[in-house]
């Protein structure tokens, strides 16, 4: 081998342990960087005060994501009580009033639970009502034909159809 291809062998060599060395380097520095990370507010730099304070931190982490469960739990059970479902119905009930000025409006819970309440519109004067629903069914006094509509779709969430 002449002393030119000995010269380039060496040369190779020293870039790639160049390399290697810079690599090792950064690889080391992010290393350190992540256990002054991971020992950050540990009095002492031991494993085993180490560990205890991240078992502190994952069991207060693990009560407070039963806390949120048990809350989510209970806003659930909440808000099967809430008006969830509505149905909304115009109409013109007496010949001598132009439009649509007539409305029943059923709001539901989940459980079809909840009420009706119906505007009857006339030249001379405008009456409402409302009327109890449960499950879905006239809870005290029976349903008109329109109350019954706005109630169907509130319970099927149908569009509404043109009296």
């Amino acid at each position: 081998m002449s002393s030119d291809n000995q010269f380039y062998l060496i040369l190779i060599i020293l870039g790639f342990l160049g390399v290697w060395l810079i690599w090792l380097t950064v690889y080391l520095f992010l290393l350190k960087h992540f256990f002054v990370q991971f020992t950050a507010g540990v009095t002492k730099k031991d494993l085993k005060s180490l560990l205890a304070n991240l078992v502190r931190s994952f069991t207060q982490v693990g009560s407070e994501i039963d806390s949120l469960n048990r809350d989510l739990k209970t806003i659930k059970l909440e808000n099967y009580s809430h008006f969830q479902k509505l149905g909304f119905l115009r109409y013109n009930p007496f010949a001598d009033t132009g439009g649509d000025q007539s409305f029943c409006l059923c709001l539901l819970d989940k459980n079809n639970n909840g009420i009706v309440i119906t505007s009857l519109h006339s030249r001379e004067q405008t009456r409402i009502y409302a009327k109890a629903v449960k499950s879905g069914q006239p809870a005290g006094y029976e349903f008109a034909k329109e109350e019954r509509e706005a109630v169907d779709l509130a319970v099927k969430k149908k569009t509404p159809k043109k009296a």
